[in-house]
């Protein structure tokens, strides 16, 4: 829900701030995963992509009430220890992986 707040504190413009904001991390993930050096940093930053996608659809699917309400927390801005702390050890494993990638010169 706290994505409606957002929406009522911010209005449009944060809306679609914090849309842009997520479609952008998640464009970087799945850089990082098609690029990543072998399978197994490609597959498990696959999972991360796929665990923080569903987090962000569900939350604001049922913000704008298109489905029941869950407990899914809204990755990176609701608070809720277990999730922030799995949220911050996935970007961690995934920053290690893009850290491998090596960029080829032309």
């Amino acid at each position: 829900m706290i994505f409606s707040i957002i929406c009522e504190e911010l209005g449009l413009f944060g809306a679609v701030l914090l849309t842009i904001l997520f479609v952008f991390l998640l464009y970087r993930l799945m850089f990082i995963a098609q690029n990543a050096p072998d399978l197994l940093g490609s597959l498990i930053v696959t999972g991360i992509f796929a665990h923080i996608a569903l987090q962000v659809i569900l939350n604001i699917a049922v913000v704008l009430n298109v489905i029941p309400t869950t407990g899914v927390t809204l990755p990176f801005i609701s608070y809720g220890g277990t999730s922030i702390l799995f949220l911050m050890t996935e970007m961690g494993i995934a920053l290690n992986v893009s850290r491998q990638i090596r960029i080829k010169d032309n």
